[in-house]
């Protein structure tokens, strides 16, 4: 076992510095709350409007409906497309439990796909075996920042006459062939919470589709199913953004472009820390892939000894985070999908090596040279 070391460089630091981003942008933020404070409109209005609005142009979509999370966001696409039971929907087993439990939720079965290892998103090479008759929707997920492969995962819908639902919760900004991600499939799913790249002051999300009528059921059902007030068409469902999260949101949009190119600068960063270190060989860097563009969400790396890696750093004030220790085909809430060990190898095998490293736009150089020296110091003791 490595040594213990207690002393660092620098005083610890957090996995993700919310408090140094509002401290930015502090007088904006207190300014848009006044602005809600003082109208007493809180729920839809002129704030969600506007974050609809703003959204759609920033992503280049025709429609945005705003929702109370990414969570409902996959669920109301799903239940636009009216899965239920009977039904089954193709998607990745490394990824937060959001996705499958939207699918699990409408009685319909989350058919769960092996990942390419080395961008963590669906292999495209393993959907097209696992399509039956009773297949209705793709959900990629665009993991960590970056793009599935959506030329293939599209030309395998198509082909088959299945719609793709985009999960973008990781994935704001990020581009495909230079196609904005959210837009590519039938919908795309965004999520604010806390910690994404656009944050929300709690939860929140939004739907995003370039299709007219399947915007319009989308708007319907995330307000109970009704047009009007007291007249339903469809059984929907309450899934409303508040107008405080959504001024915050509209204020923070105006960043998020500066925000992203320094996560990016973060990345660049560290391949040149690890590089300089001589770690190449040690642990594996997330890369690029063609057509793409990372936004770094996260910035996860394979380690070997992970989790002796993590106590390690732990020890010296360095943060870090697993994404995902346990993949879904394994989790007990899936145990009726009849899945077991060895059945996805490459998403139980990342599971046990990836390790994410923080990456906040707000990041110094010294937090990380610490994170990449104390990652030196562990595997050359």
């Amino acid at each position: 076992m490595p040594a213990k070391l207690t002393s660092t460089a620098v005083p610890p630091f957090p996995f993700l510095d919310l408090k140094a981003q509002y401290r930015s942008i502090q007088p904006e933020i207190e300014a848009a709350i006044r602005r809600v404070m003082e109208s007493q409109q809180f729920i839809l209005g002129p704030e969600v409007d506007g974050l609809e609005r703003e959204l759609a142009t920033y992503l280049g979509a025709r429609f945005t409906i705003a929702c109370a999370s990414g969570s409902d966001a996959l669920l109301l696409a799903l239940m636009a497309l009216e899965v239920g039971p009977g039904d089954e929907v193709v998607t990745t087993p490394f990824t937060f439990v959001a996705t499958a439990g939207a699918i699990a939720r409408l009685g319909a079965r989350p058919v769960f796909v092996d990942i390419d290892p080395g961008t963590y998103n669906l292999d495209p090479a393993k959907i097209a075996p696992a399509i039956t008759s009773e297949t209705k929707a793709i959900i990629p997920v665009h993991l960590f920042g970056m793009s599935a492969d959506m030329a293939a995962i599209s030309k395998i819908a198509a082909n088959r006459g299945l719609a793709v639902v985009e999960d973008a919760a990781q994935a704001i900004g990020a581009k495909f062939d230079g196609k904005t991600i959210g837009t590519i499939g039938l919908c795309g799913c965004f999520s604010f919470f806390p910690s994404k790249n656009l944050a929300a002051a709690g939860d929140g999300g939004m739907l995003v589709t370039n299709d007219e009528a399947f915007a319009g059921k989308l708007r319907l059902l995330h307000l109970h199913g009704g047009r009007t007030k007291y007249e339903y068409e469809l059984i929907g469902m309450n899934s409303r953004l508040d107008a405080l999260q959504a001024a915050i949101l509209r204020v923070k949009l105006r960043h998020l472009d500066s925000w992203t190119a320094r996560r990016q600068q973060n990345a660049q960063r560290y391949a040149q820390l690890f590089a300089e270190r001589g770690l190449e060989s040690s642990v594996r860097l997330p890369k690029g892939q063609p057509k793409c563009n990372h936004v770094y969400h996260q910035y996860v790396i394979r380690a070997p000894r992970r989790d002796g890696l993590k106590v390690f750093l732990r020890e010296r004030g360095v943060p870090s985070e697993i994404y995902y220790p346990l993949p879904l085909h394994l989790q007990k809430a899936f145990a009726y999908l009849g899945y077991k060990p060895g059945d996805l190898p490459e998403s139980e095998r990342a599971s046990q090596e990836v390790l994410a490293l923080p990456v906040f736009p707000e990041m110094t150089e010294e937090q990380q040279e610490l994170v990449v020296d104390s990652i030196a110091a562990f595997y050359k003791s």
